[in-house]
């Protein structure tokens, strides 16, 4: 990992190459990424599933 990229990059790029499956469909997407958003006290990281748009979140509290 870059020593330029902030903890919350660094994690998302952990969440990347993951591979994430949709807890919905089961829909394993080796190529899909985490979308990050925050509100400053919360960090919320979600996966949406281009098979069925099932959206899968992981959520960290500051």
């Amino acid at each position: 990992m870059s020593a330029y990229r902030s903890p919350f990059e660094q994690l998302r790029a952990k969440f990347d190459e993951s591979s994430p499956e949709c807890p919905a469909c089961g829909y394993h997407d080796s190529d899909g990424s985490w979308r990050v958003t925050t509100t400053g006290s919360r960090v919320t990281y979600q996966f949406v599933c281009p098979t069925c748009d099932a959206i899968k979140t992981r959520e960290m509290r500051l």
